[in-house]
């Protein structure tokens, strides 16, 4: 059964203490969820065993780190990282991004910190 699906009625939750997140679809195979982070904050870098995930700015600018390669990222623009690639999400200006974070299959038991 298909359901409409909002930040209002999605499953909520908080990681870095101030970064929140909504599941959008939280399968196995499929895991798309919305996030937001307020200015100056950032995930742990890390990367991912077997999710391959793409990245998309729904509002606000993002860094998004690849290897070490910065890619800005605009309202409306994403990137792709594949599975073993390190990568670290920042918001580095002073106003929060929105973005999706779309995972093929899902991260959960699949990520790997490098901090």
């Amino acid at each position: 059964m298909s359901i409409k699906i909002s930040k209002e009625n999605a499953e909520h939750y908080i990681w870095g203490g101030v970064c929140d997140g909504w599941h959008l679809v939280k399968g196995q195979e499929l895991s798309v969820i919305h996030e937001r982070m307020p200015g100056q904050t950032a995930e742990v870098r890390h990367y991912h065993e077997r999710s391959r995930q793409f990245f998309f700015v729904l509002s606000g600018q993002a860094v998004l780190e690849v290897e070490g390669v910065r890619h800005i990222i605009g309202s409306l623009e994403g990137v792709e990282v594949p599975p073993g690639v390190s990568h670290q999400m920042r918001n580095e200006g002073a106003e929060a991004v929105e973005f999706l974070v779309i995972s093929q299959p899902t991260t959960r038991g699949d990520r790997i910190n490098e901090e």
